[in-house]
């Protein structure tokens, strides 16, 4: 003897709480059921955009005893607000032949009068050739015909009106039934949930599923506060989704970790080394020019601020916003605020005139915040004015990272050519020499004293056989990277101060090589 299942009818299941990643979303779906033995708990409406392995159940005061899902179309769903719009449809197109029949007779009392105007006109004719002829027949003949004619007008003027409101109306419901159909033949996911708790209590039965569709991209504000050393970064997410169902008042978490991303750890494979024979080739020296980008500037909201409480998850970590949010499931993108985090900065005034004649105001920083900063644009804000908008890379949890705060315009920089020659050198002119001179002129015309960091790039040889160094007439106090062959000079200006930086270096090639690219 099979065991009885009781089916409880409950009121419609919301989405209670989502999970949602950057590029898909978990769905928890929440009803409260009285308890007894194989309740079953229907979740009706359920988007298509659900993944159907995905759909997972769960009782917190007793145990899942089955879990059905079922793919149907929303037939049923629509079939009476059809059938309603199907009998409106019918009285409007009563109500149409009625007004066109009253139209039509009003036509036919215009042409009557039509004719009966012709009739009078024939007879007035004939009777102007009596010896008495009677004027007042003829004035009421007339005056009946042109109150028939009137009257007919009014009448069909009235009725056109009619017709017209009453197409309009007909058109309109046929659209809506029309988006019913389409809406009907949309499918769904149905899902029956057969739960056993204890007799006479409560229960939370919870469906989860995952949805595709959904996504969150984050976004920051960072305001300078160089006076306090620190830079406010304000998180916030822009949520997303398509799903088709509304999340209203849900609570939301956000997670960066990004399931689409493959887990499989990477397998090495043999290397192989061949060689070829090729005949010998003239050495050519080149130069390799640096590739300078700037950020585009773009403007940017700010949202309320609320807060969040930051969970480790591996590798992840999930981020939950305490305040329900509503998140439409057209499209529509809805900006949340995620979390405020005051980081320690060291600001300093940059310069590298080779690439531009600016000084930036630049800060370096740690990432102090419960999680790491995924990808995304940061706007920038300096004394309470909006600066630019620049891209940010993903930084680690207590990772340094470096953001700009504009130019400053109180400091000036011009990198002026002083020398670039060459010349033989060496005995039988054994080797080129190639001399670099720059002079460097910066100057303070603001309030404060600052002291400027400027930068220089200088070559670096990947040849045995070529030399770099730096002349003598260089300005003492530089810092060289010999990595990326950067000198780096900081310089005190005064208010009103005026200083000129001079660089010089040569290069040294054999005569064998072709310079050209120098």
């Amino acid at each position: 003897m099979s065991a009885l299942c009781v089916l409880v009818l409950v009121a419609a299941t919301p989405v209670d709480r989502v999970v949602l990643y950057p590029d898909r979303a978990q769905v928890t779906r929440v009803a409260e059921v009285t308890c007894g033995a194989r309740v079953k708990v229907p979740f009706a409406g359920i988007t298509p955009a659900a993944a159907d392995d995905s759909f997972r159940a769960r009782c917190e005061a007793g145990t899942v005893d089955g879990l059905r899902v079922e793919s149907r179309v929303r037939v049923d769903e629509f079939a009476p607000r059809v059938k309603a719009l199907d009998v409106e449809l019918r009285k409007v197109g009563q109500q149409l032949q009625t007004v066109s029949q009253q139209r039509d007779r009003a036509l036919q009392q215009s042409r009557l009068a039509d004719q009966f105007s012709a009739v009078a006109t024939t007879q007035v004719s004939r009777e102007m050739a009596a010896e008495k002829p009677d004027v007042k027949a003829w004035s009421a003949a007339y005056e009946t015909s042109l109150k028939t004619r009137v009257g007919a007008s009014d009448l069909v003027v009235t009725a056109n009106a009619q017709l017209r409101e009453l197409e309009r109306k007909r058109d309109g419901l046929l659209e809506q039934r029309s988006q019913l159909e389409a809406s009907s033949q949309r499918r769904e996911f149905v899902a029956d949930v057969v739960v056993t708790c204890p007799a006479g209590k409560s229960a939370r039965v919870e469906l989860t599923y995952l949805v595709g569709g959904a996504a969150w991209a984050p976004s920051y504000e960072a305001r300078a506060d160089e006076a306090g050393g620190a830079v406010e970064l304000s998180t916030f997410a822009t949520l997303s989704q398509r799903t088709g169902e509304d999340w209203a008042q849900a609570q939301l978490t956000l997670s960066t970790a990004v399931p689409a991303q493959n887990a499989t750890p990477p397998e090495l494979k043999r290397l192989k080394v061949n060689a070829l024979k090729q005949e010998a080739e003239k050495k050519v020296l080149v130069a390799r020019n640096e590739l300078v980008a700037a950020a585009d500037a773009d403007d940017s909201r700010p949202a309320d601020s609320r807060g969040l409480t930051a969970r480790a998850q591996g590798l992840s970590v999930q981020l939950s916003i305490p305040d329900r949010t509503t998140v439409p499931g057209d499209g529509n993108p809805t900006r949340v605020f995620v979390d405020q985090t005051r980081l320690k900065a060291a600001f300093a005034l940059r310069t590298a005139p080779r690439a531009m004649p600016y000084v930036f105001r630049v800060a370096e920083l740690t990432n102090q915040a419960p999680f790491p900063l995924l990808a995304g644009p940061v706007s920038l804000f300096r004394g309470g004015g909006f600066i630019a908008r620049s891209p940010l890379e993903r930084v680690a949890e207590g990772a340094v990272f470096r953001l700009t705060f504009g130019v400053d315009d109180s400091v000036r920089v011009k990198r002026v050519i002083t020398e670039e020659l060459k010349r033989d050198v060496g005995l039988f002119n054994g080797k080129k020499r190639f001399t670099y001179a720059y002079r460097f002129e910066v100057a303070n015309y603001g309030k404060k004293a600052i002291e400027l960091e400027l930068a220089e790039q200088l070559p670096v040889s990947e040849v045995d056989d070529v030399a770099v160094s730096i002349a003598e007439k260089t300005t003492s106090g530089y810092q060289l990277n010999p990595a990326d062959g950067i000198a780096t000079w900081k310089v005190r200006l005064s208010p009103a101060d005026q200083r000129n930086v001079e660089l010089a270096y040569r290069v040294e090639v054999p005569s064998s090589y072709d310079t050209g690219g120098l």
